[in-house]
């Protein structure tokens, strides 16, 4: 049985110990809002995606300059990158696509674009995140108050996921029913065959996580 492809936000199903994290490609209703220029605005945003999948955001600009037309960006390495140019209608509206290719978080805009346009008018929508299954585990009990092999103490209020590989500090963004977390990598393990990710106690809360089974994870 292989994981499914989208996760459906909103709409949980079941996770057997053999089973798969089941969400759609989470879909955000981003409220209209109007950035310091007043040129932009975001209507809606789908920017949770399981890669191979669409991100998506849909929004207009207040007025339509000629040949104007938007570029969805992405932070990546200290600069942000064109993912795709959307062209606008005559009211104003935009419909901007991204098909996603791997897994990562990265910031998020639309920025204005064409001949003319003041290219430094954006519009933040948040983070792009691009996800793969992994399978993972929690832990807590029974070492509340010992060491964590990135420093620190383990308590039952530590946010953070145990990774073998992943260097100390790395942020990681989980996706689970529906729910999101965004959390650093605070220790190492686990050591089960199979398993990624061993989550704390607070993370595997903020989750709803239970038992061990499949996540969607950004790196």
């Amino acid at each position: 049985m292989r994981p499914q492809s989208m996760l459906r936000a909103r709409r949980p199903m079941a996770v057997g110990a053999l089973g798969f994290a089941t969400l759609a490609a989470g879909t955000s209703a981003v409220a209209e809002a109007q950035n310091t220029q007043g040129a932009i605005t975001v209507s809606h945003a789908r920017t949770h995606a399981v890669a191979g999948r669409t991100a998506t955001v849909r929004g207009a600009l207040k007025s339509v300059p000629q040949g104007a037309h938007v570029a969805l960006e992405a932070r990546r390495g200290g600069r942000w990158r064109t993912l795709d140019t959307a062209g606008v209608d005559p009211t104003g509206r935009y419909v901007a696509r991204y098909r996603t290719h791997r897994a990562g978080s990265w910031p998020l805009r639309v920025r204005l674009a064409g001949p003319g346009a003041d290219t430094s008018v954006s519009k933040t929508v948040g983070r792009l995140n691009v996800y793969r299954h992994a399978y993972a585990s929690w832990y807590g009990p029974g070492l509340f108050g010992g060491h964590l092999a990135c420093g620190g103490t383990l308590t039952p209020g530590t946010l953070g996921v145990a990774n073998k590989h992943l260097p100390c500090g790395t942020k990681v963004t989980l996706r689970y029913r529906g729910r999101s977390v965004r959390v650093p990598v605070v220790d190492r393990g686990p050591y089960v065959g199979g398993r990624e990710y061993d989550l704390t106690q607070a993370t595997k809360a903020r989750l709803g996580f239970q038992g061990h089974g499949y996540v969607l994870s950004t790196r």
